[in-house]
């Protein structure tokens, strides 16, 4: 079992950044894929950005070249380093990791912390 544990959200202006982190409470065993999701009041889940363990990322078209995905493996955290952010990015932001071990494939998700751009 992992268990994730988000920061980093809050208020900012448009225009702003701010940097998510996620850490997970042991070491994720590769092959895995790190991601971040995103869900709006009212709207579903969206995916944001994914990183896996060949280093390879991908990000929602809404995001590209605003946000970026990281990770420290010596700390077992995630990052989503988010700049000039803009109203629609408010949202309650998930981290999630898939890890694929020899008996199963086993997916985690955080608990959620807000991000709000607002004037």
């Amino acid at each position: 079992q992992v268990q994730l544990v988000e920061s980093g959200g809050g208020l900012v202006q448009p225009g702003g950044s701010l940097r998510l982190s996620c850490t997970a409470s042991r070491s994720i065993f590769s092959p895995n894929a790190m991601a971040w999701y995103r869900q709006a009041p009212g709207k579903e889940r969206e995916l944001v950005a994914t990183l896996n363990s060949a280093s390879t990322t991908n990000y929602a078209d809404s995001v590209k070249g605003r946000f970026t995905i990281s990770r420290n493996n010596a700390k077992n955290t995630v990052y989503l380093q988010m700049n000039s952010l803009k109203p629609e990015d408010t949202a309650v932001y998930y981290c999630n990791v898939r890890e694929v071990t020899s008996t199963a494939l086993n997916e985690y998700w955080g608990q959620g912390t807000q991000v709000t751009v607002s004037a």
